[in-house]
């Protein structure tokens, strides 16, 4: 007859077995259930994830996100917004940078006329600057406010050296004149997720930029696939860390995650 203290051991040692498996299934199993696209049929689909408590405001992404697509006044494809959480005394700030979500079910899409807007294979939801005419109707659609419209502004009468140079955007290189309309005037703009760089096995600006690590990028349809950036394991973060996506509810499938 076993002792009574040999059988809580047994149930400890049972106890603690199973919390041991569910971790390390948890740790392993990939993370289908919030996946932007888990039944895409291509073999990539480019997201990012994004750690909140990393975040520090200095808006470097920003920034970075300005100075490599050369964009007008009035036209920025990554912000930060700020927000305060908790209640007085105890408040912080909270910082979340919001590039374009680059949706699995994109509104901006549906009520494009012309298809401008449109999907490519790797997930990246691009604009079409030679098929759009500026009507703004994404701009409407979109419920995360990610589209500025080009109305030509320029921040000086005599161009510097950073209006003249051609913008590496879509690997097209425009040259933005300073006189008439031609594209991307009068085009609605957006993040792309510097896919110019990606090409090149380059990482976005922002997250190359981000001082803080706080930004990673990556193929999430990859199980395997880890942060060009800094290494991580992409579907390791969203396993080991709670996690939310913007306006989730409307049923767009966002494909940037934020960590919190």
């Amino acid at each position: 007859m076993s002792k009574p203290e040999d059988s809580v051991d047994r149930r400890q040692f049972l106890r603690l077995g199973g919390l041991a498996g569910a971790g390390a299934l948890a740790l392993t199993s990939p993370v289908y259930a919030a996946w932007p696209n888990p039944d895409s049929k291509h073999a990539v689909r480019y997201g990012m994830i994004i750690d909140l408590k990393k975040c520090v405001g200095c808006k470097a992404c920003a920034a970075a996100c300005k100075a490599e697509n050369h964009t007008p006044p009035g036209v920025a494809y990554n912000i930060v917004m700020e927000e305060e959480v908790g209640t007085y005394p105890d408040v912080r700030r909270r910082f979340i940078s919001r590039p374009c979500m680059h949706c699995a079910n994109p509104s901006c899409t549906i009520v494009c006329p012309t298809k401008a807007t449109y999907i490519r294979d790797d997930g990246i939801v691009a604009i079409d600057y030679n098929r759009c005419i500026g009507c703004r109707y994404c701009m409407s659609a979109c419920p995360y406010g990610v589209r500025a419209f080009d109305y030509g502004h320029n921040y000086h009468d005599k161009p510097t050296p950073y209006e003249s140079q051609s913008s590496p955007e879509y690997g097209q290189n425009r040259k933005r004149s300073l006189k008439g309309n031609e594209s991307p005037r009068g085009n609605v703009r957006k993040c792309h997720f510097c896919i110019h760089r990606v090409k090149k096995g380059l990482s976005p600006a922002c997250a190359s930029t981000c001082i803080a690590n706080a930004i990673h990028f990556g193929n999430l349809n990859d199980p395997e696939a880890l942060c060009t950036v800094h290494g991580e394991r992409l579907r390791f973060l969203l396993a080991t860390r709670d996690h939310m996506r913007l306006k989730e509810e409307l049923g767009n499938n966002p494909s940037v995650y934020y960590l919190t």
